[in-house]
């Protein structure tokens, strides 16, 4: 890699800004020509946060406004041949989180005046979508050429009220209200695209708007947003060996690095493993893998979301679904599948055409311990940053095969956590132990199906695998009877790793482990 230091355009959203900064920019724009040159006038695209979806909004306006000058060298070069400048009405619906009725009005009122500074105002335009359909067929009138409308996260304003019935209610109104006009429009149109993170296919809020193409899931722009393994090798080649150098490991060992941490998501089926874009342009940049995406924003209302639909920490990942049970309007859903997949904690992984089921589990490793750091302290009380360095402890005991000095650790750490409510319950612990174990970077599940019964949970490590069952104000003794009695180690006889049994007894009075038993099969 050459000295000078590669740019990467972590935080920076606009396509003209990258690529007159000389940042790196993975080329999207065969994708922005299929779009715009499609039989579909309205388009909508739904992808996680931090996944690209405002840099493409901005590389449509940059199209759309006729710069030649800042597509050299693209894909999009050798396609477009005509490159005109249309009127572009662009909001960006993000500066609306967390507003109220008059906030959001507000905002409204900005974004619409910006615009009538340029097209003007007629003074019986009173409500939003009075103005924009004004706006619009003024554009066309005083430029000659139809109207690009493009709307970046169309759903900013209800995701932090998702759970608010009444807040729902009204701002969604004042949404649909906005929007409205977009159908009615259509003659002075050339081009609507819209994003978000919620799916809005049955979304009463574009209930009157159903001209629309949803595009999140088809196969030919299953690679619109994120970055592909094929992207990496053939654009990222020299941030590879750049990241070679500052890890001091070999380009295939970072590949893999990166691969297990950012990789595996995919939003149709058969899709390319699209990575992160967010969490490996940052890698990049600081030279290190890290866990970024969770970094960039506490994902709250997921927490609220969980302990509305009483889902388990275990129970989030590994699930199979109908598209209709995951690809459909937060608002209405009825388990939080939805928002799990909308928001990027689980995605796509594999699909069976017979009975037209996906396979949907976490992408990867940055997911999977973020949302566990996330939900620790739901366990712990307050004392999450003393569970995390426990933590690192514990996984060098379990490295080293010392399950007994695991629990003694565990057992200190516990007896410091004051007592709630869910001390009182075995599940509480069970999920406990799932989540510490979890941030170890091992394979853990729970309620493990056997021939006689079921497992409270498995453990394997790359030397181990430890059957593990969990009493509550009982005895180690009656837990590995238990283990013993129904024969559990038998259903994992042919994983080809050494097998221990370890039976726990957690007592509620002290909010701890009471005692274990540790026994080699």
């Amino acid at each position: 890699m050459e000295d000078l230091q590669r740019l990467y355009p972590i935080g920076i959203q606009t396509f003209s800004n990258i690529r007159e900064g000389n940042y790196l920019y993975i080329d999207k724009t065969e994708y922005v020509y299929r779009m715009t040159h499609s039989s579909a006038k309205y388009m909508f695209l739904s992808r996680p946060r931090r996944f690209g979806k405002s840099l493409l909004t901005s590389t449509l306006h940059s199209y759309f406004s006729g710069r030649k000058e800042l597509f050299r060298g693209l894909a999009i070069e050798k396609l477009e041949k005509e490159w005109v400048e249309y009127p572009i009405l662009h909001f960006d619906m993000s500066t609306a989180k967390h507003a109220d009725k008059e906030q959001l009005l507000q905002e409204l009122n900005l974004k619409l005046s910006s615009y009538e500074l340029v097209y003007g105002k007629a003074e019986e335009e009173v409500n939003p979508n009075q103005r924009l359909m004004g706006l619009i067929k003024r554009a066309y009138e005083q430029t000659g050429k139809k109207v690009v409308v493009l709307i970046d996260e169309y759903d900013a304003p209800l995701l932090d009220v998702m759970h608010e019935r009444e807040n729902l209610g009204v701002l969604r109104n004042i949404m649909r209200n906005f929007y409205s006009p977009l159908k009615a429009c259509d003659p002075y149109l050339r081009y609507v695209f819209l994003t978000g993170i919620t799916k809005f296919s049955q979304l009463s809020i574009f209930s009157e708007l159903n001209n629309i193409e949803n595009i999140s899931m088809d196969e030919p722009y299953a690679a619109l947003c994120g970055i592909s393994e094929e992207e990496i090798r053939s654009q990222m080649k020299e941030d590879v060996d750049g990241l070679t150098k500052k890890l001091e490991i070999t380009p295939e060992e970072v590949l893999l690095k990166l691969k297990e941490n950012y990789d595996g998501y995919h939003f149709t089926y058969p899709s390319p493993d699209m990575y992160n874009p967010f969490s490996l342009l940052t890698a990049m940049e600081k030279g290190k893998i890290g866990s970024y995406w969770f970094g960039s924003g506490t994902p709250t209302y997921l927490i609220k979301m969980l302990d509305k639909f009483n889902v388990e920490p275990s129970e989030i990942g590994c699930k199979q679904a109908k598209v209709s049970a995951f690809d459909a309007p937060t608002e209405t859903m009825t388990t939080i599948t939805p928002l799990l997949y909308q928001s990027g904690y689980i995605t796509i992984k594999d699909y069976d055409k017979e009975l037209d089921i996906y396979t949907l589990d976490i992408p990867n490793k940055e997911v999977r311990l973020g949302l566990m750091e996330s939900l620790l302290p739901h366990y712990v009380a307050n004392n999450a940053e003393e569970a995390n360095t426990m933590v690192a402890y514990l996984s060098r005991d379990i490295r080293n095969g010392d399950m007994d000095a695991a629990m003694r650790r565990l057992q200190a750490f516990l007896s410091t956590i004051p007592q709630c409510d869910n001390t009182k319950y075995e599940g509480h612990y069970q999920q406990m132990f799932y989540i510490i174990f979890s941030l170890l970077n091992f394979y853990v599940d729970v309620e493990v199906r056997t021939p006689r019964g079921r497992v409270d949970m498995v453990l394997r490590t790359k030397t181990t695998l430890y059957v593990m069952e969990l009493k509550l104000d009982k005895t180690a003794n009656e837990a590995m009877e238990q283990i013993d009695l129904k024969n559990y180690p038998e259903r994992f006889a042919l994983c080809g790793l050494p097998i221990v049994k370890v039976a726990v007894n957690f007592d509620s009075e002290r909010c701890t482990i009471g005692e274990w038993r540790i026994e080699k099969e």
